[in-house]
């Protein structure tokens, strides 16, 4: 029985190929958009998922309101975990651990005397402890004593091989690794990496309590100090089985508040433990994830997850539209196949058997595709996503179900109108009554209308963010951005006048037009504040205020223009300093020159403000333009490290910027041999503040194009049908003088009703979403009305080319051939 069905469907497919091409390709499409967008929500959904008792595990993280201002940083004052161990009940695992950072590691005793290895990431001070928390596989070693002793370091097994590829695990114990030049330390243990998907990517473990007693990184280990917090020192806790995250919390504060009471001149401020659970991590913006670890965003994945949905409905749509208007092709051999005592379940059975064909060969065609569109989209779908089948059962069981649920989503209904025709009004060819027709017609039109509602939601959407991007990169965000090169001095040489050297040596390449010195530049990722206080003799006003450190050619470099005063000098290290006007406004001056003279009590310290800048971002433009000053940077410390280049204009065609920097690199060289030359253009790194928006607008796009190419396969399916159904009529009315153009108007005008009712109701729930996604920009581009104007004709235009294909092929044909049956 089940192989009569299928061979009776795949005849069907032969007689009607085209039609079956367009149902095959509109659910291969939204087929393999699901299946691509399976595999990333499927991924991000997985991190750390794997681990014993997650459920209890809780990062701890500190929150603050500062001036006014609310902050959130991932890290513990270094205090917090002895006193967590000794003062906190219904925890049942401490683990402290201290984020490395970038180093460079000597491996004395590698396959090359001292073989070096620059920028290693992954490297934490842990102690026995993280290895209770976090599960490891141990090849060499013990969990007990290889954290025990300080000057200890445990690897994973991949990076153990990168430092002794031919040493097996257990002849790497008593191993040397040094990192940073000074920080020496012996191999005790080797464990697996873990395979899952986990933001735990570190790979060298150093006993923490090498930390507290080796002379090199000693300061940086202040166990004393509650005052405080830096996002290096993590802290991760299980809590016991009946203890609960909001009684641990309340401890956590009570202790803070303890060790460290509130002092009167900070009224108004507050800081704060919370407890983080650790499945909230992977997908945190706010306290951020893992150092140097990949955060995904669940707003973007549930966006992603609407988009797989809204494709494939377009393609169910398509099925059941082109399906039901076929119907009366049908009735024939339904009435017979009744009239030989089929019944009705068997019919039904039989057409959702043609529709399960038919999404079996979209799923085939996806499952090929999957690898390609993943490739395309390599620049921003998550390392580790595989379509290999094969290997991931989950996705043999989503492909199963999604076949299923297409299947009768998409044939269902078409089946119960088909196997619903009675067999004497089949066989007198009356096969359907009016009221089924018009039940069919008003169908086949609110899907019409509901595939381009999402067609033209893809294409509103896709405009306005192009759009705002466009405005972000090209606003005048108050500095200059181009032709500016940045470079950091290593933090070693911070101590030596080796800048001093590299500096000199810059300002004879003729290609350079100027140089500062200093910290971040005006716009960037890097935030540095401090609390400052201004007495205007009657109030007090007291502000978290952002620090730009810059040299007296700062201004000049990014040409930020001064409304007041003048720029910084050499002299103004002691105590000038620059401010912007948003600053001077919150003080209360109406006009930039009345701020000049006035003193600020900065961190118990008197400066005056000699210049008044005007306002410029200090970040994207998802974030306002905040108080501001500028300083001196202090010479040989970690501010005073930062180039800031500007290049003379460039030639029509010329390459003087790239000769530029070559003689750059060439003096790096000289300088600094064992670093690496790295250089940023800076409009480049402006770009980059909005990497997620051009990714989200590249995926609208793809979307769009998918949504547009599905609904004009289905809109020119549905003119094929109308056309054949009104052959006769259309060679009656060539017979009595219509022309071409009253004909294609004739057959086009209904179809361009419905698109048109469409935009319609698509157009304020358009404006709606849009504005709630512009909400996420301090400052936005306006949501103009010809956003909506040009998705609706280009919609129309798009649909009357799609339906010319046919309706001026039939409205051209030569009417003798249809009406010479009569």
């Amino acid at each position: 029985m089940i192989k009569s069905y299928f061979k009776i469907a795949l005849r069907g497919f032969r007689r009607h190929k085209l039609f079956t091409l367009i149902n095959v390709v509109g659910l291969s499409i939204g087929i393999s958009a699901a299946l691509v967008i399976y595999l990333i929500v499927h991924f991000d959904f997985t991190f750390d998922k794997f681990h014993k008792d997650s459920d209890r595990i809780y990062r701890v993280t500190t929150n603050y309101s500062f001036a006014g201002e609310v902050g959130y940083n991932n890290g513990v004052t270094m205090a917090l975990p002895g006193a967590v161990k000794t003062e906190a009940t219904g925890v049942d695992i401490v683990a402290p651990f201290y984020i490395y950072g970038q180093q460079d590691v000597i491996i004395p005793d590698g396959p090359v005397a001292n073989h070096k290895l620059k920028k290693q990431e992954g490297i934490v001070f842990a102690d026995e402890q993280y290895f209770n928390l976090i599960h490891y596989d141990w090849l060499a070693g013990s969990a007990k004593t290889s954290l025990k002793r300080p000057n200890q370091v445990v690897l994973t097994s991949a990076q153990a091989k990168i430092y002794f590829p031919k040493l097996e695990y257990s002849e790497m114990i008593g191993k040397q690794v040094i990192y940073d030049d000074s920080l020496k330390t012996t191999v005790s243990g080797v464990v697996a990496p873990i395979t899952e998907n986990t933001d735990f990517l570190f790979h060298d473990f150093i006993s923490y309590i090498t930390g507290t007693s080796d002379h090199y990184i000693k300061d940086q280990f202040d166990m004393t100090q509650w005052g405080n917090t830096n996002s290096a020192s993590q802290l991760f806790i299980k809590l016991s089985d009946k203890a609960s995250s909001a009684q641990v919390e309340k401890q956590l504060n009570v202790m803070l508040k303890a060790h460290n009471p509130p002092k009167p001149e900070d009224k108004g401020n507050s800081s704060g433990f919370h407890l983080q659970a650790l499945n909230e991590i992977h997908f945190d913006q706010q306290y951020g994830g893992m150092d140097g670890v990949r955060t995904a965003n669940k707003t973007t994945l549930y966006g992603l997850l609407v988009i797989a949905a809204f494709l494939l409905v377009l393609g169910c749509i398509n099925f059941i539209n082109l399906t039901t208007a076929q119907a009366s092709q049908r009735a024939k051999e339904i009435g017979i196949r009744k009239t030989m005592g089929s019944k009705r379940s068997q019919l039904i059975i039989q057409f959702l058997s043609e529709t399960f064909l038919i999404t079996l060969f979209a799923v085939i065609i996806s499952i090929a595709l999957a690898p390609v569109i993943l490739k395309l989209f390599a620049d921003f779908v998550p390392q580790g996503i595989s379509a290999n089948v094969f290997k991931q059962p989950g996705l043999i069981i989503f492909l199963i179900v999604l076949t299923i649920g297409v299947s009768i989503l998409s044939g269902f209904y078409p089946a119960l109108v088909l196997s619903g025709y009675k067999p004497v009004s089949v066989l007198k060819n009356q096969a359907s009554n009016n009221n089924s027709k018009t039940r069919n017609a008003w169908l086949r039109k609110s899907l019409t209308v509901t595939q381009f509602v999402i067609a033209q939601f893809f294409i509103m959407a896709t405009i306005l963010v192009s759009k705002q991007i466009y405005y972000a990169l090209h606003k005048d965000l108050g500095f200059k951005k181009d032709a500016i090169v940045n470079i950091s001095t290593p933090y070693k040489s911070i101590n030596t006048n080796k800048q001093q050297v590299f500096m000199n040596k810059l300002i004879a390449i003729p290609q350079i037009e100027l140089i500062s010195v200093g910290g971040a530049a005006p716009s960037s990722n890097n935030t540095n504040s401090t609390t400052v206080t201004y007495t205007d003799g009657k109030k007090e006003i007291k502000t978290d205020l952002q620090q730009k450190f810059a040299d007296e050619n700062y201004l000049k470099v990014y040409k930020i223009k001064l409304l007041a005063g003048r720029n910084l000098m050499q002299a103004d290290t002691s105590g000038n300093i620059v401010i912007n006007n948003t600053y001077a406004k919150v003080l209360g001056f109406r006009t930039p020159d009345k701020a000049l003279g006035k003193l600020l009590d900065y961190n118990g310290k008197k400066r005056e403000i000699v210049g008044v800048t005007v306002d410029f971002y200090q970040k994207s433009l998802h974030s306002p333009i905040k108080p501001l000053a500028i300083l001196m940077p202090v010479h040989n410390k970690w501010n005073n490290r930062t180039f800031h280049i500007a290049f003379k204009p460039q030639t029509a065609g010329g390459n003087e910027w790239k000769t530029g920097i070559s003689s750059m690199e060439k003096i790096w060289k000289e300088i600094y041999p064992d670093d690496d030359f790295e250089y940023a253009f800076y409009d480049e790194s402006i770009a980059k503040f909005y990497n997620a928006e051009q990714h989200t607008s590249t995926l609208l796009t793809w979307a769009t194009g998918l949504s547009i190419l599905i609904s004009c396969l289905g809109l020119l399916g549905l003119a094929i049908y109308t056309t054949g159904q009104r052959t006769k009529e259309i060679g009656v009315r060539k017979v009595l003088g219509a022309t071409v153009t009253q004909i294609v108007t004739l057959l086009s005008t209904e179809l361009m009703w419905l698109i048109g009712l469409a935009f319609v109701l698509v157009t304020p729930l358009a404006y709606y979403a849009m504005q709630k996604w512009m909400e996420n920009f301090a400052d936005r581009t306006t949501i103009s009305w010809w956003i909506f104007a040009l998705s609706g004709v280009g919609m129309l235009l798009l649909a009357l080319v799609t339906l010319s294909f046919q309706t001026v092929k039939a409205a051209v044909a030569n009417p003798v051939s249809s009406l010479r049956s009569e």
